[in-house]
């Protein structure tokens, strides 16, 4: 199966165009509104690779950002790559641990989905698997909200999420769902092949994704508010995983 492409192919953002140029991504031009500290070292790594670079206005790149923070740079790139699974389990191979998979059932916010692909960067998860619709894409508001980590990390958009788990569970995964109602999250054993789920912000993880599942950790609540932000939830359980992985090296 060949990887699904996005449509638009423009990043925006000094850290973005910085990090996408790191990663060895094909860049075909990058437009510059300046010439200072980190744009200065983003003109010199094109110029490396042989990357056309370009002045414009601020009125231009506030037009290809669409309103977003351009800080001054816009990159026309390869449209974003959805993965295979079997991209996400070489990852894992490669960093000599057991698969840490993120599966987010419905998250709709570009900004959320932004957030948790930086955040599973940063714990080492091995990828993220989202489903094909009724979610939100790798969106250009993705790639900003991530700082970077949408270069780095393998998005795998899935036709049906249920089947996707039964996949997984036969590979001797376990699949932790995020919900109300269950263990403490910090009581629960979450080493070995793991599949975290996230729900949606609105509606949390639908009923067919939670009975797929084979148990589900929770977070105590001592406010008022009886939930957290998707990707406030995700951070709080993905650290938790990092800190048993790394207490049992």
């Amino acid at each position: 199966m060949k990887p699904v492409m996005k449509e638009q192919n423009i990043i925006f953002g000094r850290n973005p165009v910085l990090e996408a140029l790191k990663s060895g991504r094909a860049i075909e031009k990058i437009l510059l509104s300046g010439s200072d500290g980190s744009a200065a070292r983003i003109a010199a790594i094109a110029r490396e690779r042989g990357i056309r670079t370009m002045q414009a206005d601020k009125r231009t790149l506030d037009r290809l950002a669409g309103g977003g923070a351009h800080q001054g740079v816009c990159a026309f790139t390869a449209q974003y790559e959805y993965k295979e699974l079997e991209d996400v389990f070489a990852r894992a191979e490669a960093s000599g641990e057991e698969p840490f998979l993120i599966i987010l059932d419905g998250i709709e916010d570009p900004h959320n989905l932004g957030a948790i692909m930086r955040t599973a960067e940063c714990a080492g998860a091995h990828g993220l698997i989202i489903p094909k619709h009724s979610a939100c894409g790798l969106t250009d508001t993705v790639a900003k909200t991530s700082a970077g980590a949408i270069e780095y990390m393998p998005c795998v958009r899935a036709t049906n999420l249920t089947r996707t788990i039964e996949e997984l569970k036969k590979q001797g995964f376990w699949i932790a769902a995020c919900d109300m109602g269950g263990q403490e999250y910090y009581r629960a054993d979450l080493r070995g092949k793991l599949a975290v789920v996230i729900g949606s912000e609105g509606f949390g993880v639908s009923r067919l994704v939670r009975e797929a599942c084979d148990f589900t950790v929770s977070m105590p609540m001592k406010g008022k508010i009886t939930s957290l932000n998707a990707s406030n939830a995700a951070a709080v359980i993905m650290y938790e995983v990092r800190r048993q992985r790394d207490e049992q090296r």
